[in-house]
């Protein structure tokens, strides 16, 4: 098993930081042509999020299906899955985005 020391963490975010500033200087953004984002952090909060609102159309869809009497047993685990799906990846979105804040508050503190 590979371990990761704090210190090889913090100098991959600072490294990507350096490149994003240096690329914001130019006129250019890190985040690419397709969210234009300041940062990775924000690209990566934005992917989250688009995730969990295709995710939440999935839900919505198979409501809507048993709301217009489609109950039968199938859809009803369906939306269950698809809601526990939801409860996964919204814990997944929180966990990343608190361990990288978390991450980038200890980078910030060392400079």
């Amino acid at each position: 098993m590979t371990t990761i020391s704090p210190d090889a963490i913090g100098n991959f975010i600072g490294r990507a930081s350096m490149h994003n500033d240096q690329s914001i200087g130019r006129g250019t953004r890190a985040g690419g042509a397709t969210g234009g984002s300041d940062s990775w952090y924000a690209a990566m909060s934005r992917a989250w999020g688009q995730t969990l609102d295709a995710q939440a159309t999935r839900i919505t869809n198979l409501s809507d299906v048993i709301g217009n009497g489609g109950d039968q047993p199938s859809n009803v685990v369906a939306l269950t899955a698809e809601s526990l799906k939801m409860q996964f990846l919204s814990n997944n979105a929180s966990t990343s985005q608190n361990s990288v804040g978390q991450a980038l508050e200890t980078l910030g503190r060392k400079q």
